[in-house]
């Protein structure tokens, strides 16, 4: 029993209720009762996090994901992100989280990433970084391919949130566990996990409710929505990175000065 991991889960369903969020939960059985795993998902909000773990409930499991220094930083999700035993990535030091998460699998929990790294402003799956597959590799554990849609509508990268009652519709699924191969490289195994999870989110769109009107914008080009294309929206992410970087140098040189 985690009373904290408990407290915010109570918390976050309440929240949701009151928000009229209708959740269409798939492949909870494909989830293990016990032992390690990992969970790829892709990212469309800065709720995913939290809805990722309703599938995992279904067998009392906690996924502790991995988020960015500065969550942990914030005087007020830091001691949560603590206390529910989430694993910190900082920028530069990537090696210290990826054994974090590795001794956490061993240890037989669940640990959830994100490969694309950041989220979609496309809303279709970007590039995925490998990290996953090695942490399952190393680890000796699965892979559990994990899907959501609807989350963009709810609170998403340069789109107001939409906190109230939106009775927004939701859905997370996770896939049959893999394993990784070991005749083909971490990157081919990396992207057999996104051709899967491709296929999923393929499926999983097939079945929403059809986007109209203002929530078009939530809808990808390739889907006839208005959402940016796959490379405007990585060109935007790439000017944003390059601008963060550099306001992250001017910082550190301003500190020797």
């Amino acid at each position: 029993m985690e009373p904290v991991y408990t407290s915010v889960i109570g918390l976050a369903r309440t929240l949701f209720a009151g928000q009229g969020l209708k959740f269409t939960l798939l492949g909870e059985d494909n989830v293990p009762r016990t032992g390690g795993a990992v969970v790829m998902m892709n990212h469309l909000s800065y709720m995913d996090f939290t809805y990722a773990g309703f599938p995992a409930r279904k067998h009392k499991r906690l996924i502790r994901f991995m988020a960015k220094k500065e969550v942990f930083d914030n005087k007020i999700s830091g001691p949560l992100m603590r206390a529910m035993k989430h694993i910190a990535v900082e920028r530069g030091n990537g090696a210290a989280s990826y054994r974090a998460a590795v001794d956490a699998l061993k240890a037989g929990e669940i640990v959830g990433i994100f490969p694309e790294e950041t989220i979609s402003r496309s809303f279709e799956l970007k590039s995925f970084k490998s990290g996953g597959v090695r942490m399952a590799k190393e680890a000796g554990v699965p892979i559990l391919p994990m899907i959501i849609w609807g989350s963009q509508r709810v609170w998403t990268k340069g789109k107001p949130k939409r906190m109230g009652r939106t009775n927004t519709p939701i859905t997370v699924a996770v896939g049959e566990p893999m394993h990784y191969d070991e005749a083909l490289s971490p990157e081919e195994n990396t992207e057999r996990v996104k051709t899967v999870m491709k296929t999923m989110l393929d499926e999983i769109r097939a079945g929403y409710p059809k986007l109209s009107g203002s929530d078009l914008e939530f809808l990808p080009a390739s889907m006839g929505g208005t959402a940016p294309t796959l490379e405007e929206a990585e060109a935007e992410d790439a000017r944003v990175a390059a601008e963060r970087r550099r306001k992250f140098v001017e910082k550190q040189r301003e500190k020797r000065d």
